[in-house]
């Protein structure tokens, strides 16, 4: 291809070469929507004239997360600032933080932004409301990227298979504790997000399919990452099961678990966890937790601005669609 031009862009842009000229050199009366359109077509095709126009953000790709006190969210939130701090001038990774127990407020700010967005990255609870207005947002034609849970199946993922890590739970549970007859429960934040449903739905299901006659999983105890909650909730299981021998927490409730551990002198629990953290290095160290599962945010992040940035036609790499490969560790492997 040769030199590409202002009538190029135009072209590919839908627009006339007087108005591609005025949004590339700051001249006005070009709208945000069109100016974006022919920043991407100009990039798309390689426009090499400076873009001296343009202006900061003027693609705004908004994440939305929760939580950010939480191990999890506040490692996920920093893979997103360095990765935006790496990107064009021009194209703005906008984080928002979204009340995960107000469904109809998220759904409201997914369906009315406080400033126009190029596309949306997304953590949705599983809520009617907010996976419609997440559906609407997709339907609206911006790209939509859900991350680390998936409760609309049909758009774009990119997080790790949380069957299969519930799966791996169990997996490990039952192997090696072969010898150790007795019940297993669970432990999850609540029936709120998919991955969570997910993995508990992995972890029964492989019990159920390598049925060990020693081992019974009884119960799975929903916490909503109180930690108050959770260790009421685990010393009540401990009285109901003397004979309790595993643990799966599916979230994020570590150091409630470890105190309950320590408290009931339950130190030969088997358990498997979630996020590798100075925290849960640590119980992996003491010999308190058995397993820990990463699921790698800051792959996650990285695969889905590049995912967004595909397809908004700023880059032209293959993407890997399979899940994000989540780390499997134990003391041995620190």
């Amino acid at each position: 291809m040769g030199k590409v031009t202002l009538k190029d862009v135009a072209a590919a842009a839908g627009v006339g070469p007087a108005t591609v000229e005025r949004a590339l050199n700051g001249r006005g009366n070009v709208s945000p929507e069109t100016a974006e359109k022919i920043l991407i077509a100009a990039k798309r095709l390689g426009y090499r004239a400076p873009l001296a126009g343009t202006r900061h953000g003027l693609v705004r790709i908004e994440v939305v997360l929760l939580r950010p006190e939480t191990y999890f969210y506040s490692r996920l939130n920093r893979a997103f600032e360095r990765i935006a701090a790496l990107l064009d001038k021009d194209i703005l990774i906008q984080r928002t933080f979204a009340k995960e127990d107000d469904p109809v407020e998220f759904s409201r700010h997914i369906m009315n932004p406080q400033a126009r967005r190029s596309a949306l990255i997304v953590v949705a609870p599983d809520h009617p409301d907010v996976v419609g207005s997440v559906r609407k947002a997709a339907g609206g034609g911006i790209p939509v990227v859900q991350i680390m849970t998936r409760p609309a199946p049909e758009l774009a993922y990119v997080g790790i298979d949380n069957e299969a890590a519930g799966r791996t739970a169990a997996f490990y549970m039952t192997r090696m504790q072969a010898g150790t007859p007795g019940r297993f429960v669970a432990l999850c934040h609540s029936g709120a997000y998919e991955n969570h449903k997910a993995r508990i739905r992995g972890f029964s299901d492989y019990l159920l399919a390598h049925a060990n006659p020693g081992h019974r999983f009884v119960e799975v105890m929903f916490d909503e990452d109180d930690e108050m909650k959770t260790m009421e909730m685990l010393s009540a299981a401990f009285a109901r099961y003397p004979d309790l021998c595993g643990l799966y927490s599916a979230g994020g409730d570590n150091a409630a678990i470890a105190t309950i551990l320590l408290r009931h002198r339950k130190q030969s629990i088997f358990w498997v966890g979630h996020e590798l953290s100075e925290a849960t290095r640590g119980y992996l160290k003491e010999g308190l937790m058995t397993i820990v599962l990463d699921q790698a945010p800051e792959v996650q992040a990285r695969r889905a601005v590049d995912l967004t940035l595909k397809r908004l036609g700023l880059i032209d790499t293959d993407i890997d669609s399979e899940p994000v490969r989540f780390l499997t560790m134990t003391s041995e492997g620190l």
